[in-house]
């Protein structure tokens, strides 16, 4: 087919929610010059009026819950971005794939009509599966082929020849293959029958929602975050071990680690959290705390390791793999003794890796919202992530590489920043900015990082702007240095390429001397300690001062507590209408 260019369009993204697939596709439909507003799936009504002030030239419905009104898709083209294959229709498409044990999968690009996922196909997408996560899969592979299809159904859309494969029907007239969402009873485990393998999938499958229901010391719980274990033994569903707030329980033929649960009724509050803080000391007395040193390697895959460091060559590495990228002030001590103990090593460079799927968001507000108090807690947590940023920043006898896999927000972005060079994977998202956490202040002194970088117009821009932004786009603001790789696994490689070089670089101690002078000017200039207690003036404000906005927009946010309407900086089509309302106000008192 021949490539047709496609010109820019007004788009409105009919979401349930602002989740990573749609923050990827809004970064890269702007990228490819299209103007791009979003409306919350809120009531039927509230999507009319959102079509009826913007009048867009196409709905695309990235994550979607529930049907598009008949009224709006019959005059409005909309595409509905299903994550299955042709065919395949219903709401719990991953979990079936990964319960099934598909070897591939798809995203289908299809148009809306009278029946759900059943509308004519403008674009599909195919991906060998991989054996993760539901969570993980969405957001890698899910989210890479969704790019690559809503694109190609734009290339389409413009080329006249075109037109849409409507789905076959079956003998009975229906179309494509409905699958319901999974019952609890399908997702159930029995621990004395099912193998390792069995339980990893049951409980990947249910990943992010709605989890395994399973009963543990007679505490009805649901499962997350599920990795194998290749040594541990014990009787079918005891729990054998723990290590760092997850627990190891054993299977017929071996064990898995789960690292979060959330409780089901009872006294304890509905939070995701560890498992061991969820089960309590007391009903875990029997099994044994097996720490795991970071240094030991893990890379076979036979054990759950949460901080992992190593060298080669002449570079050194810290890999931090914490659940959806939260990181609660004892993880973050615990990775800042690794950075110590790595900068004991003679490795010249040394490269941040962060999680896979996530390089880091920040603090841990689900931690948080489950202390006594918040705000103590919501204090601590931000020190010890200003500890480990500092102690980034002070490595001036070597270089620092931030090589980001995974996306990152909040405070995970600047972190990153504490580095020399911050590389990223070309589809991470980066959403460098606090406010939305009920207008937090932040620290992680982003004050010194972030206008060295972009200098103090831009560093401002960055912050107010609220808006995700694409690895390119962050490249061009300054706020990377490099973007490269065809994808997650291709950028890991190269990374660790030119990390290698850049340890053989004859310029090296020239650069780190470069390095350690800057450093010296700068802390004559203004000290480190200086901006940590400007930012943390303000956090103050934040965490004990009389405005709730924070913990209210952390407790929204930690219970998905829905929506009542799009913000305004999501909502471009909801400025324009406030303002065009403002105006015919005034011309008519």
């Amino acid at each position: 087919m021949a490539c047709y260019a496609c010109r820019a369009m007004r788009i409105l993204f009919l979401t349930h929610s602002f989740n990573s697939l749609s923050q990827r596709l809004f970064v890269e439909l702007r990228r490819l010059g299209h103007e791009v507003s979003i409306e919350f799936d809120i009531h039927d009504d509230v999507t009319r009026e959102a079509v009826a002030w913007y009048r867009p030239e196409l709905v695309i419905a990235p994550f979607l819950k529930r049907a598009i009104p008949e009224s709006v898709w019959r005059s409005t083209r909309c595409w509905i971005v299903h994550p299955g294959p042709v065919g395949d229709r219903g709401p719990a498409a991953l979990d079936w794939a990964i319960e099934e044990g598909v070897r591939e999968w798809g995203v289908t690009v299809l148009q809306a009509d009278a029946e759900m996922d059943a509308g004519d196909v403008w674009a599909s997408v195919a991906f060998p599966m991989r054996a993760a996560t539901k969570s993980s899969l969405y957001r890698r592979e899910v989210t890479d082929a969704a790019v690559q299809a809503v694109r190609l159904a734009l290339e389409r859309l413009a080329d006249p020849a075109f037109r849409p494969l409507p789905l076959s029907r079956n003998p009975d007239g229906s179309r494509g293959r409905w699958r319901p969402a999974l019952k609890a009873s399908q997702r159930a485990i029995d621990w004395q029958r099912d193998d390792r393998d069995t339980v990893l999938r049951r409980i990947r499958a249910a990943d992010g929602f709605p989890g395994v229901h399973d009963e543990i010391f007679g505490l009805p719980v649901r499962v997350f975050g599920a990795w194998p274990e290749s040594r541990l033994r014990g009787e079918p569903g005891a729990v054998i071990a723990t290590r760092n707030g997850a627990i190891c329980r054993a299977t017929r033929d071996g064990a898995v680690w789960i690292t979060h649960l959330r409780p089901i009724g009872g006294d304890q509050r509905d939070l995701k959290l560890p498992a061991v803080q969820v089960l309590g000391q007391e009903r875990l007395a029997g099994a044994p705390e097996l720490p795991l040193d970071s240094f030991a390697s893990a890379s076979d895959g036979g054990t759950w390791q949460e901080i992992h460091a190593w060298t080669d060559g002449d570079v050194g590495y810290l890999a931090f793999e914490f659940h959806n990228g939260a990181m609660a002030a004892e993880q973050c001590g615990r990775l800042r003794e690794a950075w110590e103990r790595l900068r004991a090593t003679p490795a010249r460079v040394l490269v941040l890796l962060g999680g896979s799927d996530f390089w880091s968001n920040g603090i841990h507000l689900h931690r948080i919202e489950a202390a006594e108090q918040a705000a103590e807690a919501s204090w601590e947590n931000i020190e010890a992530m200003n500890d480990l940023t500092r102690a980034i920043i002070e490595t001036d006898d070597r270089l620092v590489v931030s090589a980001l896999r995974g996306n990152a927000g909040a405070g995970g972005v600047f972190l990153a920043l504490a580095a020399d060079e911050v590389w990223c994977a070309p589809g991470v998202v980066l959403n460098p900015h606090y406010k939305n956490m009920g207008n937090l202040y932040g620290s992680e002194y982003w004050t010194y990082l972030l206008p060295r970088r972009v200098g103090p117009d831009g560093a401002q821009a960055i912050m107010t702007n609220r808006l995700p932004l694409g690895a390119p786009e962050a490249r061009e603001q300054g706020l990377v240095d490099a973007v490269f790789g065809s994808d997650a696994a291709a950028f890991f490689a190269l990374a660790q390429q030119r990390a290698q070089d850049l340890a053989a670089s004859g310029d090296l101690p020239v650069r780190v001397q470069r390095k350690r002078a800057q450093r010296r000017r700068d802390e004559a200039e203004k000290p480190l300690a200086a901006y940590r207690e400007e930012e943390m003036q303000r956090m103050h404000l934040n965490f004990f001062g009389f405005d709730p906005s924070y913990h209210v927009a952390r407790y929204n946010f930690v219970h998905r507590v829905p929506h009542s309407r799009t913000p305004l900086h999501l909502a471009l089509h909801r400025r324009r209408g406030a303002g065009t309302r403002v105006a015919h106000a005034a011309r008519n008192p």
